[in-house]
């Protein structure tokens, strides 16, 4: 009988828990997490009834029992924590971006084929199924030829000066933030539905509150807790929001807007996605839903059902329609595919998750929109047709 993959997590903050509750629910064994402390990763441990808490990454990596790492700690540990995984023989799962530079992310790339391990980064929205379901509908030829595209990511954690996190510092979590936070979701699914690959950008970014006030003793993501009643303040250069002109490799152009600085969007994606025949709409607030639509024929609303959608997105889709599936969803069906990958043993065969490729292409976007911004005009994204 086959032995239960076993994976640990690094990263005890807002997703390491997400990805420990995904990684359950996919059926694989959970060993224990790693903090930035022993402490941290002990009480980690108590709190989500985990066997163990790790004292450092070298502990994982000698304990032969875990058979991956999902890396969700911050951005700047990325790289080398992966580089450590891969060289250990263990598969890997990190939160994007992948690293700080697509220098970095390229070696990984690199790492990664000639380790034989399995390598993915969490590109979790790809997993709704009626993103699934869109690509499909793109791909069969409903939709006819992209045409053009457009859609936003937006948030409003950090609308206020006051709002701090690890993430608004350049040191931490890379020179672009929203964009490549939130903004790269949104990329790596428009060009998973399209099939097209972003080969130009042009962008203008902005940084909303050039400086922030850092509670002194830390603050925590999504707390959603008062001010801290002592600060210090802090020059932030990373950007709170922006607009990013695009061009796709088959002529199709498009437009993405990125703010974490606006007031009552929570968590929200959207997309209109037009094409020859028809158009697509979704919205990540309203995930159970798309609309299709026409020009000479009425328009069309498709709610998520398995039994109505095509093979691919009723894969990604365990609950009868009506029964609504949501953001944990996404990570359960994401652990499903990188595990059933890893189970399935053939890694030659189409990775059905963001790989490693993936997330280096991520970063040449990102390099390409800083760049565009900072030069204000049009540059080559580098990525391959």
């Amino acid at each position: 009988m086959t032995r239960k993959l076993r994976a640990a997590v690094a990263g005890t903050g807002f997703i390491g828990p997400v990805h420990i509750e995904a990684l359950r629910r996919a059926g694989v064994e959970v060993t224990g997490i790693l903090g930035s402390s022993p402490e941290k990763s002990k009480l980690a441990a108590e709190q989500l009834g985990l066997p163990r808490g790790y004292a450092s990454l070298d502990e994982i990596l000698n304990d032969d029992s875990v058979d991956s790492v999902h890396l969700a700690t911050p951005n700047r540990l990325h790289y080398e924590q992966a580089v450590a995984v891969l060289k250990a023989g263990k598969h890997v799962l990190c939160e994007k971006p992948l690293a700080m530079n697509s220098q970095q992310s390229a070696e990984l790339v690199e790492l990664a084929a000639k380790s034989g391990c399995v390598a993915g980064v969490a590109y979790n929205i790809r997993f709704y199924p009626l993103c699934h379901e869109a690509a499909a509908q793109v791909a069969d030829g409903s939709v006819g030829e992209v045409l053009h595209v457009t859609g936003s990511y937006v948030q409003d954690w950090l609308l206020y000066e006051t709002d701090f996190n690890w993430r608004v510092v350049a040191e931490d979590g890379g020179e672009l933030r929203a964009v490549a936070d939130i903004g790269t979701h949104w990329l790596d699914l428009l060009q998973f539905i399209t099939g097209r690959k972003v080969v130009e950008v042009f962008a203008d970014l902005r940084t909303v509150h050039p400086t922030r006030q850092q509670p002194v003793g830390g603050a925590t993501t999504f707390s959603g807790g008062k001010a801290a009643a002592e600060t210090k303040p802090v020059e932030i250069s990373t950007e709170d929001c922006g607009s990013i002109l695009l061009r796709f490799d088959n002529g199709a152009n498009g437009c993405l807007w990125v703010s974490q600085t606006t007031a009552g969007r929570k968590n929200c994606l959207q997309f209109e996605l037009a094409g020859s025949k028809a158009s697509l709409a979704w919205n990540s607030e309203r995930p159970n839903e798309i609309t299709i639509g026409h020009r000479s024929e009425p328009n069309e609303r498709l709610i998520r059902d398995p039994a109505l959608l095509h093979a691919s997105a009723s894969g990604v889709s365990n609950y009868p329609g009506g029964h609504n599936e949501g953001f944990p969803d996404t990570f359960k069906q994401l652990c499903r595919a990188f595990y059933g990958y890893i189970a399935a043993g053939d890694h030659t065969a189409p990775a059905p998750f963001p790989t490693f490729a993936d997330g280096h292409r991520e970063i040449l976007l990102c390099e390409a929109i800083l760049q565009s911004h900072r030069e204000q005009r049009w540059i080559s994204t580098g990525v391959d047709h």
